[in-house]
């Protein structure tokens, strides 16, 4: 049997940038990627803690250092710039391997970076 279980975590960073007009995606800071051990390309779930809105996308690598947090193309209709966040990603696990894994969970400062 297999299950699905969290792989990793950003919590509340704060959206930087809204770009309707961008093919779609999300961009966060590389650091940040790093840290929650995401990576390009990866679906990615998406709770904006003011609007309650819950989206799934994909992730694109932000400059690094930058603690850009940018919702492109359609999802930015669901953000503004300022709302705090919680992103998500997923892991298939075997039940048993899924009881030892351990996910990678970041909690970024108010300016979304590392300290």
């Amino acid at each position: 049997m297999q299950v699905t279980v969290v792989k990793s975590k950003i919590h509340r960073v704060r959206v930087t940038g809204a770009d309707l007009n961008y093919i779609g995606s999300i961009t966060i800071d590389e650091d940040l990627m790093d840290a929650a051990n995401i990576i390009e390309g990866e679906k990615i779930l998406i709770v904006n803690n003011d609007n309650g809105a819950r989206l799934e996308t994909y992730v694109i690598p932000g400059p690094r250092k930058s603690g850009e947090i940018t919702l492109n193309g359609a999802a930015s209709r669901l953000v503004a710039v300022g709302d705090i966040l919680i992103l998500i990603t997923f892991a298939i696990l075997d039940f048993e391997e899924a009881k030892k894994f351990k996910p990678s969970l970041v909690f970024p400062n108010e300016k979304n970076l590392l300290t």
